[in-house]
């Protein structure tokens, strides 16, 4: 519905950089989507949330509460730091004294963690991911052919055609407003364009890895080289961004299938794996202890 609904729907977006901003609209969507999926048998469950690291104790104390207190009535609600629930569920053992890094592109921040012994030891949250990029070809194209596109339109542009990296080929056709006439035209939009709209966010990602490298102590480092970067969520799916990544550290870095499912997959396995469970808490032990 997003730029497509009249005046009387209002679209609200109630999750803001991965925390919540609208409490009463994300518990409604939450509810809604457990009806939907759940057909409403979740009273007395247990709920896993994965969090970002670098927000304060309020802000997860939010996610906590929007399950705790709801009218769910859970039996236990658990937190897990969401780059260690990325690193479960790429298979990895994060139990063991070795350095993992995370890098997870999401759609509102990008999360560069480093991971050993079941812990975060460096991390650092950016306040923007695929959606910047999405904005980022939005302006892009506008200051250069006077022509205003939508942010579907931009994010199919970045996901057809966008590469992180120079020499792409394709073109794809799109349609937005030129803003000389105020009519609307199609126009044909080469990958050469969307690389030059998205390479300075590109550059900021790649800036703040290696600052996390150089913030890295050596011993880890040295786990980090030989096992390479693990690269997930779904702003990792634009082509090349391996190759970026590789080009900017010299460090090999792993892809996987599915990158947006990873924490999901990793929340899973902290629930039912012994191994694993030791990993999430509850802010009831947290505030009470």
């Amino acid at each position: 519905m997003y730029e497509k609904a009249p005046d009387t729907i209002q679209v609200s977006f109630p999750v803001v950089g991965g925390v919540i901003a609208d409490y009463n609209n994300v518990q409604t969507m939450i509810q809604k989507l457990l009806e939907k999926t759940a057909k409403g048998h979740v009273r007395g469950s247990e709920f896993i949330v994965a969090v970002p690291t670098d927000i304060t104790e309020v802000e997860k104390k939010a996610f906590f509460d929007l399950f705790y207190k709801s009218k769910i009535k859970p039996r236990s609600v658990l937190l897990c730091d969401k780059p260690i629930a990325d690193a479960v569920g790429l298979d990895l053992d994060v139990n063991e004294p070795t350095g993992i890094m995370v890098v997870d592109m999401g759609a509102d921040t990008t999360e560069i963690s480093v991971i050993s012994l079941g812990g975060l030891v460096i991390s650092d949250l950016l306040h923007f991911g695929g959606n910047r990029l999405d904005e980022s070809i939005i302006s892009y194209i506008k200051k250069t052919f006077n022509l205003v596109i939508g942010q579907k339109t931009a994010m199919q542009l970045k996901e057809e055609i966008g590469s992180a990296l120079p020499g792409r080929e394709d073109a794809l056709t799109v349609v937005g407003l030129d803003v000389v006439s105020g009519l609307p035209i199609e126009m044909q939009i080469d990958a050469s364009i969307v690389y030059e709209a998205m390479k300075d966010s590109l550059a900021s990602i790649c800036n703040s890895i290696k600052m996390i490298l150089e913030k890295t102590p050596p011993e880890l480092s040295r786990d980090i080289i030989h096992s390479g970067i693990y690269l997930t969520g779904g702003g990792s799916k634009v082509a090349d961004m391996d190759k970026l990544f590789t080009e900017i550290t010299n460090i090999s870095v792993n892809t996987c299938e599915d990158p947006d499912e990873t924490v999901v997959r990793g929340l899973s396995l902290v629930v039912t794996s012994e191994k694993f469970k030791h990993l999430a808490y509850s802010m009831r032990t947290r505030i009470f202890r």
